[in-house]
């Protein structure tokens, strides 16, 4: 994708196909073939250029981007001891980190000079990558979906499981009920949970979606049977009918939390929407809970009283992708477990990868929209 002029935001930019020359691989360099890549609700964010434009922040005129997938390592620097050529590896994004090895700046999007996957060649570090376990038995394109979201899921949960785990014990509150509405990630995440004795429910109002849920294990909630979710302050204030209408979906929709988790309410509530949900979001949240996220899709600034939240207990946790250690750790479980994406949808040519954006922007996709690159 090419930088814009400052006055297409919000509008999605199309991608570009064209031939260039990459340089000499590095001494701690990889030069690798991508086989399948997987959609990212972060290439959404760069082809609208919202929050930013991430070519003008890179300072750079053009970005190939695609921060999700699996590798094909065909001839790796002096300097690189951990991979050889022809090994399999899932991208790992954490392009820059700071002191503690949490990412600040993902490859194929913030991080200046990176490559993402939608090229059928790319130069990659070894911190950009995990290996791909041997004689795995799952797919390539399953571990290109895994890439992000899963990995993203991993590691939200230890956070969001661990704050509360410091306020109540396991013999108190052995089965945690934990919700969530979005997308592939707190699909993910949701399904760990159970994995982990947890009670899931999962909000949706795609048909597709609510299948996958529930042949997952998952409670599935249809938001379709909800008039209006989303809160609009000002609209709350100036127009009645539009009030009426969100009060009644609000009411209707702490109903079911409270037949559902038998009056207890939701002990962590995975949020990646943002402000719309927010509101009951936290009304849902039971007394000592967690509102976890680690995105932003559809609001990134929230208002919450502070003095409620105190005497709730209610603790909010963020986070960003994860550690190199936690994606290593959440390979292993998915290789040992069988906790990986069921693709939903079929895979994507490249050659149609304009399309497939399309569908996603217009939220027609499955959860892991997988392309093909240089597939085996």
């Amino acid at each position: 994708m090419y930088r814009g002029d400052g006055e297409e935001v919000g509008t999605p930019a199309r991608l570009v196909r064209e031939t260039f020359e990459l340089p000499p691989c590095g001494p701690d360099q990889m030069l690798a073939e991508p086989v399948f890549g997987c959609w990212e609700g972060n290439m959404d964010h760069g082809l609208t250029r919202k929050p930013i434009d991430i070519c003008r922040h890179r300072g750079e005129d053009k970005v190939v981007v695609g921060n999700a997938g699996v590798i094909r390592i065909t001839e790796v620097g002096r300097d690189v001891t951990r991979f050889s050529p022809g090994q399999h590896a899932i991208v790992f994004p954490s392009s820059v980190v700071d002191s503690f090895g949490y990412p600040e700046k993902m490859l194929g999007y913030d991080a200046a000079g990176t490559m993402g996957c939608l090229a059928t060649k790319l130069l990659i570090r070894e911190h950009e990558v995990v290996p791909v376990p041997e004689g795995t038995r799952f797919g390539l394109e399953q571990w290109a979906a895994f890439s992000v979201r899963y990995i993203t899921a991993w590691a939200n949960l230890e956070l969001a499981l661990g704050v509360l785990r410091l306020m109540v014990s396991e013999d108190e509150c052995p089965t945690p009920h934990v919700w969530g509405w979005g997308g592939g990630t707190t699909f993910a995440e949701l399904d760990l949970a159970r994995r982990r004795g947890c009670v899931p429910v999962m909000i949706s109002g795609h048909e597709g979606r609510l299948r996958a849920i529930e042949a997952a294990g998952i409670g599935a909630l249809d938001r379709r049977q909800f008039n209006t979710l989303d809160f609009d302050e000002s609209r709350f204030c100036t127009d009645v009918g539009y009030r009426r209408r969100y009060t009644q979906s609000e009411a209707a929709f702490l109903s079911q939390v409270v037949e559902r988790t038998k009056g207890q309410g939701v002990h962590i509530f995975v949020d990646y929407m943002g402000s719309p949900l927010l509101r009951l979001t936290l009304k849902a949240i039971g007394r000592v809970g967690v509102v976890t996220t680690a995105g932003w899709k559809e609001g990134m600034v929230i208002n919450f009283l502070r003095a409620s939240e105190c005497i709730e207990r209610r603790q909010h946790v963020h986070t960003h992708y994860a550690r190199y250690a936690q994606g290593l750790a959440a390979v292993e479980y998915a290789e040992r477990t069988g906790w990986v994406p069921q693709l939903d949808e079929p895979v994507t040519r490249f050659d149609d990868v304009q399309a497939l954006a399309d569908r996603f922007h217009a939220g027609q996709t499955g959860f892991f929209p997988v392309y093909s690159v240089n597939p085996e």
